[in-house]
């Protein structure tokens, strides 16, 4: 069997010369076969230098003509360009063409827009399986084998058939890094377009649609002075986030969501990204509340025999890793064993079935602050479902239509509402709608609601100083 393969310009007179004499050839002898490569003028010097490097040719025009080895093993034996290939037809087999020139030139225009189109077809089938971008930062966090499954539940990014997920750990091993790829593909999810990973910050957000943050950072080392390691902590973190900022600015898609958990300075590595992305809109980043949320509705859940499912509209106000009010004027408690019964859906306000006060100003804030700090120092690791579940909770709500009446705690920038300084993040309650948030207006902000929330910004006021001022610093020392 004779296989050969010919490869030219897609506008090339003579390589449309030998296009017909191959389907000539094929069409007369059974034992002859043609593979035709038909490459745009654009690509043709580079696809040309790369072939003939790889299988140690010289040729430099249009068409080349290879017959394929392939029943003995070989790489392929060049036979030449058009009058080469012409030779061995009427040498070998007695074939000639007497294709003129005009036809010549008529063929190579139609060999070129088929061409073109073809191309226009692979750039439009690319496009619809654009992926959604998502990249989880701090992704050696043991918080992620958790999330990572959980990020293909069904209807989570509507209407986006498959995504690429990345994983960058900057101060993670490349070796770990890659452990965690390959058991990410071993899901053997049809949603999942390829996984990247990434230890360094040199193409960091690239394209990306969504951005999960789960860094913590922890002192250098044990200090007795607590001041001195929380200052040591902001300085890490305003210099890490400042550079994630100014990443996210210059790489990212510039409607791409921001996602900031974790258990330290949650307000303020939210605030430094907006700093830093002026093409962004700021409503675009979010510190996750609902972790904290959910974890006061248990002590309550707890106090009142129900489950936590029973608890709602629990609101968490302020700096979401400081200092932080559990405001309970809308809480709704269902299927409460008291006085009063009702059907399926009746509830009662919270405040009206705990009757203890000093519980919940003394007791039930004290257990929320060290409810975190409880488990983990239970299992020793971090508290990886709990904050899965709470960036579930907000991925859902905000691609999805949530109920109007759902009402969320989320850590976003303020423009003013409730007296709360303009430009601070600040925990504060919302509702989505429409693949947005708002903060809601239907809130009570009493005399003694406010003296908490100005205590809760003038500690995100001092963080946030506190990181200028190093920042300061910083730049003025290079």
């Amino acid at each position: 069997m004779a296989k050969f393969v010919l490869a030219g310009k897609a506008d090339c007179p003579y390589y449309a010369k030998a296009e017909l004499l191959a389907d000539v050839l094929q069409r007369k002898l059974p034992e002859f076969h043609i593979h035709k490569i038909c490459v745009h003028p654009s690509d043709w010097e580079k696809w040309l230098e790369d072939t003939c490097a790889s299988h140690g040719w010289e040729h430099s025009c249009s068409p080349l003509v290879w017959r394929e080895l392939t029943d003995r093993g070989g790489k392929g034996l060049l036979l030449g360009g058009f009058s080469d290939f012409l030779e061995h037809a009427q040498g070998y087999y007695g074939i000639t063409s007497d294709m003129n020139s005009d036809l010549m030139q008529k063929i190579s225009a139609e060999n070129q827009q088929i061409k073109e189109l073809c191309i226009e077809e692979e750039i439009h089938r690319q496009m619809s399986l654009r992926p959604l971008h998502i990249w989880i930062s701090s992704a050696l966090n043991p918080i992620c084998y958790s999330l990572i499954p959980q990020l293909f539940s069904p209807g989570l990014f509507p209407g986006l058939p498959t995504f690429s997920l990345h994983l960058m750990d900057a101060d993670g091993s490349e070796e770990m890094l890659q452990g965690l790829k390959m058991e990410t593909e071993d899901l053997a999810q049809h949603q999942l377009h390829e996984v990247t990973v990434h230890s360094d910050q040199t193409r960091a957000f690239q394209e990306a649609h969504f951005i999960i943050f789960l860094d913590d950072l922890q002192p250098a080392c044990e200090s007795n002075d607590v001041q001195d390691d929380k200052d040591h902590t902001v300085n890490q973190v305003a210099e890490r986030f400042r550079c994630y900022g100014q990443l996210i600015e210059a790489n990212a898609q510039k409607d791409v969501r921001v996602i900031i958990a974790g258990d330290s300075f949650v307000n303020l590595k939210c605030s430094l990204l907006i700093e830093n992305t002026p093409s962004v809109d700021p409503h675009n980043f979010v510190a996750m509340t609902t972790q904290l949320e959910y974890e006061a509705k248990t002590q309550l859940a707890q106090k009142l025999s129900v489950k936590t499912a029973d608890i709602t509209n629990v609101i968490v106000w302020g700096n979401i890793s400081g200092s932080f009010h559990i405001d309970l004027q809308r809480a709704k408690v269902f299927r409460c064993d008291g006085a009063i019964w009702g059907p399926d859906g009746f509830s009662q306000q919270v405040l009206e079935m705990i009757y203890d006060g000093k519980w919940l100003q003394t007791d039930f804030m004290n257990l929320v602050h060290k409810h975190r700090t409880t488990i983990s120092s239970k299992t020793n690791k971090a508290t990886g479902i709990s904050t899965t579940n709470g960036i579930m909770t907000i991925l859902k709500a905000w691609n999805n239509d949530a109920s109007p009446e759902d009402v969320f705690s989320l850590g976003v920038i303020s423009t003013g509402q409730f007296g709360i300084p303009a430009g601070l993040v600040f925990s504060v309650p919302v509702s989505f709608r429409d693949g947005c948030w708002s903060v809601r207006s239907d809130v009570t902000v009493t005399d003694e609601l406010r003296q908490k929330l100005n205590a809760c910004a003038d500690e995100l006021k001092m963080e946030r100083d506190t990181a200028a001022r190093i920042l300061k610093m910083h730049d003025g020392l290079q």
